[in-house]
């Protein structure tokens, strides 16, 4: 019964390791092929897309304001046929009556027809159709950088995700041998109680030191899992099977310490060519607010028939004759119109939308200074980590070799559980760190590829 029990706890304790194991299994996806994906599945960027598709038809569409207005109109009307002299203004809601005037009113109806072709055509307007089309295009390339910003970001919070990823991979594998180390103190502590060399209590510690290092392996699987669950939504790939690819390490610090290599040129930026196409659209929209108070040349066409139940000798005839046109007419012009009162309209709006273009041009400004200095810091940063990197392998040596002397020692019953478990966690720090280390390396590389837009040089460098 014993030593079913002891199985029992030892199967216990592997299954964190069984679970590690069994993700480990999956082979590792490549960070190219997972912005791949993302680039394609992402809903947001989904979403950004459409509202491209969405500008673009409006543009479209404002192509099309240059065209006339054609109408064709019908009616026929039954009614009294009476007029004073006298001139007024329609207000667009005064029947219009041009019958003749009589001594008298006359009660009796007449049948009325009137068809009607009209031309509404503003033909010429100094440049305002083209200051449309300017700003439709502008819109579409505030969009469109819109959408190239929100990849560009996208692909910076996915990069760090999977290298948090693998550095919780690191960190496993590290606690993984913690806990095998605890499992060796343990087995050596209960030998040595067992035989009276050593004091009961130091079993205990030994169990709660193992303990520990099993609920850390829980809390990392955790964050483990959850970070592969948010890449999972982002890319539709089974969160099971994104594994970050350990062997990132070894090329991407050849590529860094190759003296005199760099990648590929950087394209523009996208924050820059984001608030840059805000700026431009400003100017646009100013030139289009000049344009708009301009004066228009109008052309007017109609063609219209005409005809009535009053003959041609002013009399009543009966209503069926007032069916079919007896007379036409048409009427072609060209007009002018400028409205003078607008030049104050003018100036107002023309001032707004210029403090406008000043301020987009200030934002472009300042996001120029932010990028230059996240340059400097990526550089720097790169720096510092490279330093680190090459001076944590000491440490990590250093404390390997005191917990192998200090463990020796314990064993022979030369010092207590509290000096080789602070031997042990030295060990297990020097790990953690040299881990932190090569996750700060590896950020630190990405970090200057992504404020210098050249993650694609990079990703391809790898290959």
């Amino acid at each position: 019964m014993h030593f079913l029990k002891k199985i029992a706890g030892i199967i216990i304790l592997l299954i964190p390791f069984l679970r590690l194991s069994a993700q480990q299994n999956y082979p590792p996806l490549k960070l190219s092929d997972l912005l791949n994906r993302i680039s394609a599945q992402a809903p947001s960027l989904l979403a950004d897309s459409s509202a491209i598709s969405v500008r673009q038809a409006i543009a479209t569409d404002t192509k099309y304001n240059w065209l006339p207005a054609v109408k064709l109109n019908y009616q026929s009307d039954i009614g009294t046929n009476n007029n004073v002299p006298g001139a007024y203004f329609g207000f667009g809601i005064v029947p219009s009556n041009s019958g003749g005037i009589r001594p008298s009113n006359i009660s009796n109806a007449t049948l009325s027809n009137l068809g009607i072709a009209s031309l509404d055509w503003e033909i010429y307007n100094f440049g305002g159709y083209k200051a449309q089309n300017k700003v439709a295009g502008s819109d579409v390339k505030v969009t469109e950088n819109q959408y190239r910003l929100s990849k560009y970001q996208l692909q910076a919070s996915v990069i760090e995700d999977y290298l948090q990823l693998f550095q919780f991979q690191n960190l496993l594998h590290i606690q993984e041998d913690n806990i095998k180390r605890n499992q060796q103190i343990r087995n050596s502590v209960q030998s040595l109680a067992t035989s009276g060399i050593r004091a009961g209590v130091d079993t205990s510690i030994a169990e709660a030191e193992l303990s520990k290092s099993r609920l850390t392996l829980i809390e990392l699987t955790n964050k483990f899992k959850q970070t592969q669950l948010q890449l999972s939504a982002l890319s539709g790939i089974a969160y099971q099977n994104i594994v970050a690819d350990t062997t990132l390490m070894t090329p991407l610090h050849q590529i860094n310490s190759q003296p005199g290599a760099e990648l590929n040129s950087p394209l523009s930026h996208p924050l820059i060519s984001y608030y840059q196409s805000l700026y431009q659209n400003s100017k646009e929209k100013e030139n289009l607010v000049r344009k708009t108070y301009l004066p228009k040349i109008m052309l007017e066409g109609a063609f219209w028939g005409r005809g009535s139940s009053i003959s041609t000798a002013n009399q009543f005839d009966a209503l069926n004759q007032g069916w079919g046109f007896t007379r036409t007419n048409y009427l072609v012009g060209i007009g002018i119109s400028y409205n003078l009162t607008d030049l104050k309209r003018k100036q107002l709006k023309l001032n707004t939308q210029r403090y406008t273009s000043i301020y987009e041009d200030k934002r472009l400004q300042a996001q120029k200074v932010n990028l230059e200095t996240s340059v400097h810091q990526a550089d720097v940063e790169l720096q510092t980590a490279v330093d680190r990197l090459a001076e944590i392998p000491r440490q990590l040596s250093a404390a390997n070799a005191a917990y192998r002397q200090k463990y020796s020692l314990y064993k022979n019953g030369l010092i207590d559980l509290i000096e080789l478990n602070i031997a042990q966690n030295l060990l297990y720090r020097a790990e953690a760190d040299y881990a932190t280390a090569k996750y700060s390396f590896l950020h630190a590389v990405f970090e200057k590829a992504i404020t210098r837009n050249q993650v694609q040089s990079l990703l391809t460098a790898l290959k």
